[in-house]
């Protein structure tokens, strides 16, 4: 069985939410989407909530998926979905990141991203565009 790992491209006035991981170490430092593990009998949008919850202290609206799924190594994929913060101003806390920033388009090559997460550019940044 496949399992997934789900993440959010949280937007926010043609930004999008970007996390940096603290850990492990082979990913540390580089950046991602927030989001984690599916847990079994959880939806894809249960575990962004949780996820997001747990990782940022915040609510969020999940939406459409961003892109194709992602196969990140053998029965693992990542899935990525828009989402935005209910409320539109919440103000996202780093409890298991190093940091968060807020990428435009323009700013998205301007972090080290995981691989799965650099497939995600092109996705992002036509959802921006459509922000804008």
């Amino acid at each position: 069985m496949t399992a997934v790992v789900v993440a959010a491209a949280i937007l926010r006035t043609g930004a999008v939410l970007a996390a940096q991981r603290s850990h492990p170490a082979s990913a540390a430092g580089r950046w991602e989407l927030p989001g984690g593990r599916v847990e079994p009998g959880e939806s894809d949008q249960a575990a962004l909530r949780r996820e997001c919850h747990e990782e940022l202290g915040i609510t969020i609206t999940v939406g459409a998926p961003l892109h194709r799924d992602i196969p990140l190594r053998p029965n693992l994929i990542l899935r990525a979905y828009l989402a935005t913060l209910t409320p539109p101003d919440a103000t996202p806390v780093a409890h298991e990141h190093t940091a968060l920033r807020w990428l435009t388009g323009g700013t998205l090559d301007s972090v080290e991203w995981l691989p799965a997460d650099r497939e995600l550019l092109p996705a992002l940044r036509k959802a921006l565009g459509d922000q804008l």
